[in-house]
């Protein structure tokens, strides 16, 4: 709840602290003492839009703070932490405002945006008059008050995860989706040049296999010759190695004679022997190498051109084509596979929206059955309150599964029909200022602890009404103030003496050092005083004994 409020510098507010307590606290004072101001003020502190004119004339600069007294539970500390903001139990709320305009913003003296000291001003404190366009007068509320009336408040979270796991889905199978059209597109051509590498088959390394080749083949005759020549004279009767090896076999039977002598040059002349029978070897290989068919020069500078032709079109090297074919495949596999993964993507985003539905619908009867609910019970309040021919009816919209959100399927509004005959609207566009305030009155009592900040405020909700629907807009208030902390600005003594605080607005002339000027003071009334301002509420300007009895009697009759 709020504990305190401190106001300095801001219009006619030079410096005003306030404590406050739980219940119904009323503040009342004559028409322009500065009650407004002080709601200003307030509303101020709670991120409400800052203006250059809101700071005392002379001052350089004006300030609001407010303390709350907080159970460490409270949801404004899950939306503090989201900010950044560390705190527990008590939270001061503080604004600064310049006369050039800006603004600054602070809780528990860390700089926070405007809009974070909004959302938690709003989380802490309703304010409510005939001209406010906030709390149950906006739409985009409702939905929520009535699952928080309904205790729908579990489903529409599981609702809102399920939506989320929709969304989530939905997205990864477009995504999919669009690498998959890309992909398609490029399938053709990636199957016909896979087709065309895996007949050309081309080997690591063939190129340069296949331009020796051809090399050899292409000069294969005079190459033949040189051969055959060098192998004549290797081999043959009477050449040198013919020579040679019958020297070496004269030279082994006389080892065993001259064995120290002998066995190197033995050993050398069968080395060489040896070599020579290896260089005739290899010889009469390359020889027999030389041998080939005239179509295959033709195939091999065939294949060579083809192997080149198709590393110029992928832009790769010869080397490099078995690769590219690894790659085509796996790149066509790929998408083969992506069509399985596909299915399973669109089997999943449609599980998650069946999900979503199912407990979309689930929600939209829970909610059905809990406007039914609401709509008895606002109606019990609204005949003390002088509504007995108006009538409040939840209205409910379900729309398009396909286009529900993370909050359901349904589209909820209040609606009210104000006297038999007329045509039924929204709460806001069909209501009186007075009528307004009442319906927002009833609406509060019934939804007291259920969805609403600990902090409400009515200002002038009993404008134009008086007598017994003064007195039960009063015992509303107080009905209200058992479940929450309600403060209430008012001209009606009616509700005034139902409150157990009393703050008294006046203005007071004061002068300083540019002269004379205008002040807003707030007095703490206890029971003599108090019964001396509902005394003056009932009589007007002059304060009769009458009027004091009569101001006892609403007192003694508190509730």
């Amino acid at each position: 709840m709020l504990a305190a409020l401190s106001i300095r510098d801001i219009v006619l507010i030079d410096r005003l602290d306030l404590d406050f307590g739980a219940g119904l606290s009323v503040m009342t004072g004559e028409t322009g003492a500065g009650k407004s101001i002080l709601l200003d003020a307030f509303a101020l502190a709670l991120g409400a839009r800052g203006d250059a004119s809101l700071v005392r004339p002379g001052a350089e600069q004006g300030q609001v703070s407010a303390i709350f007294e907080l159970d460490p539970g409270h949801p404004v500390f899950d939306l503090l932490d989201q900010g950044g903001v560390q705190a527990v139990g008590e939270l001061v709320l503080r604004r600064t405002q310049t006369p050039d305009g800006r603004s600054r913003a602070f809780i528990n003296d860390v700089p926070v945006s405007v809009q974070l000291l909004r959302q938690v001003g709003a989380a802490l404190v309703e304010i409510h008059g005939q001209h406010d366009d906030r709390a149950l007068t906006d739409t985009t509320t409702h939905r929520s008050l009535l699952d928080a009336f309904g205790g729908l408040g579990h489903q529409a979270d599981m609702l809102a995860q399920a939506h989320a796991d929709w969304q989530a889905a939905a997205e990864e199978l477009g995504r999919h989706e669009a690498l998959m059209a890309r992909a398609q597109e490029n399938v053709d051509f990636l199957r016909h040049a896979l087709e065309e590498l895996r007949t050309l088959d081309p080997k690591q390394d063939e190129e340069a296999a296949l331009a020796e080749r051809r090399q050899i083949m292409m000069h294969a005759e005079k190459i033949a010759d040189d051969l055959t020549e060098a192998l004549d004279a290797l081999g043959g009767e009477g050449t040198n190695l013919a020579r040679l090896g019958a020297a070496l076999r004269k030279l082994e039977r006389q080892t065993d004679k001259a064995s120290a002598l002998l066995e190197p040059v033995v050993a050398t002349l069968a080395r060489v022997l040896d070599e020579t029978n290896e260089a005739r070897e290899a010889l009469e290989a390359a020889l027999r190498a030389t041998a080939f068919e005239p179509s295959e020069l033709e195939r091999a500078e065939e294949r060579l051109f083809a192997l080149r032709a198709i590393s110029r079109k992928h832009n790769v090297a010869i080397a490099q084509l078995p690769g590219l074919a690894k790659r085509f495949e796996s790149e066509l596999d790929a998408v083969e596979s992506g069509e399985e993964a596909l299915a399973k993507l669109r089997a999943a985003a449609k599980t998650a929206k069946a999900s979503y539905v199912k407990l979309a619908q689930v929600l939209s009867e829970k909610r059905k059955q809990a406007a039914d609910q609401l709509d008895r019970a606002v109606m019990t309040e609204l005949a003390p309150l002088k509504l007995e021919k108006a009538s409040f009816h939840v209205r409910i919209e379900t729309i398009d599964q396909d286009q529900g959100g993370p909050a359901g399927i349904d589209r909820v509004g209040f609606w009210v029909q104000t006297n038999p005959g007329r045509q039924p609207g929204p709460l806001m566009k069909l209501a009186s200022g007075g009528e307004l305030s009442r319906f927002i009155l009833a609406l509060k009592v019934v939804l007291a602890a259920r969805g609403s900040a600990p902090t409400l405020i009515f200002d002038e909700i009993d404008a134009n009404v008086g007598g017994a629907t003064a007195a039960a807009i009063g015992e509303r208030l107080a009905r209200l103030a058992g479940d929450l902390q309600v403060l209430a600005v008012t001209h009606a003594p009616q509700v005034a003496a139902q409150a157990k605080g009393h703050l008294l607005i006046s203005k007071q002339a004061t002068k300083g050092q540019s002269g004379e000027s205008v002040v807003t003071r707030v007095a703490v009334l206890e029971s003599g005083d108090r019964r001396e301002e509902i005394a003056r509420m009932l009589a007007g300007q002059t304060v009769t004994d009458e009027a004091r009895a009569a101001a006892e009697r609403l007192m003694e009759g508190r509730a």
